[in-house]
């Protein structure tokens, strides 16, 4: 015989782990849903012996083949030039040899304007660099040269009020 809904039964709170319970809800004959008395919380219900049955022992796992944490560096470092310390504002070149106080020593691999990909020890990092790639600006822009307002160059007017 099945309990009624409103009346006390026995299950194992998942919270506070009380097993003194008010049945909530039913689907049928099979309890699906109780009210722990102590801490008031909801949760499916778990019969004592459902709750006390051991679980069966998992099957060992094959062992499997290690994998390497992280690939090899796709540029060869230039070994003959010794690693220069790690600037922001330093310009790179690819295979160039860098030491960062963090990382340790590093390969780099890619130069774009403003950041290099470098390939350490623990795994690829992207860095700041200088924005000039080959003495350019980005996107092939230079500084302008500094306008002198009250010298115009020959055959130009003064700009402004008049």
């Amino acid at each position: 015989m099945s309990a009624a809904v409103g009346s006390d039964i026995e299950s194992l709170c998942s919270k506070c782990g009380d097993v003194w319970h008010v049945v909530f809800a039913k689907d049928g004959d099979k309890i699906v849903k109780v009210q722990c008395k102590q801490c008031k919380g909801y949760h499916r219900y778990k019969s004592p012996a459902e709750a006390k049955a051991p679980k069966a022992p998992k099957a060992p796992r094959a062992p499997r083949d290690p994998v390497e944490r992280f690939e090899r560096a796709s540029v060869q470092a230039d070994m003959n030039k010794e690693p220069v310390p790690y600037r922001a504002s330093a310009k790179y070149t690819v295979a160039d040899r860098i030491e960062h106080p963090t990382f340790g020593t590093g390969t780099v691999e890619i130069v774009e304007s403003g950041k290099i990909t470098v390939f350490f020890a623990t795994g690829r990092k992207v860095l700041a660099s200088s924005k000039e790639i080959n003495g350019e600006q980005p996107g092939g822009l230079t500084k302008p040269k500094k306008f002198d307002h009250a010298n115009p160059p020959a055959g130009g007017k003064p700009v402004g009020p008049s």
